[in-house]
């Protein structure tokens, strides 16, 4: 019967098919923490990224700098982010000239020196102020929601899968220091 039927036949039979598969799919979670709810250009080429991507995932958000005495953390950072990105950590990294003038380059300066000097592959953003009276909106929630400001380069922030803080680690803490993995290990095994 099939056989005999004329093609245009056959190809409204077939939409029809997949619009019904369509309409039965479950519809996508398009629910993004307010913590998350922002958009900023990618440090490579600043292209638009929504941080909604990112809903899910345990998240190490980190303000850096190239020419800081904590700047050889980008290689612990890249360490986490190689370890657990598989069972969902994601690391963000906000390059600042806040502190003492550390980042001093363009975007395509910075992309450069990380990617040559420490071969970081974790998402990285143009550079932005992160403190101050004019932070970015991203480390204004966090500042607000933590009561804490970075007080200088790599201050790091430690958000769940459901878009909370959970507690931020100052310059001196190792991104891969045990006060650090362990709450990323518990925290992995969370379910949203």
């Amino acid at each position: 019967m099939i056989r005999n039927m004329p093609r245009y036949l056959l190809a409204l039979l077939f939409l029809m098919a997949a619009t019904q598969l369509v309409q039965a799919a479950p519809p996508a979670s398009t629910s993004c923490s307010p913590l998350l709810s922002h958009t900023f250009p990618r440090l490579q080429d600043e292209a638009p990224q929504n941080l909604c991507q990112y809903q899910g995932k345990v998240i190490l958000v980190v303000n850096t700098a190239s020419f800081c005495g904590f700047t050889s953390q980008y290689e612990g950072l890249e360490k986490l982010y190689a370890k657990y990105k598989d069972r969902g950590l994601v690391v963000l990294g906000f390059p600042s000239n806040d502190f003492g003038q550390q980042e001093p380059g363009s975007n395509k300066d910075i992309a450069d020196f990380c990617k040559n000097t420490y071969d970081v592959k974790f998402p990285m953003f143009a550079k932005s102020a992160v403190s101050g009276s004019n932070p970015n909106p991203l480390f204004k929630m966090l500042i607000a929601k933590t009561g804490t400001t970075p007080k200088w380069n790599f201050y790091k922030y430690l958000i769940n899968r459901n878009g909370n803080v959970v507690d931020s680690y100052g310059s001196l803490t190792n991104p891969t220091s045990s006060s650090i993995t362990s709450e990323i290990e518990k925290l992995l095994g969370e379910k949203i």
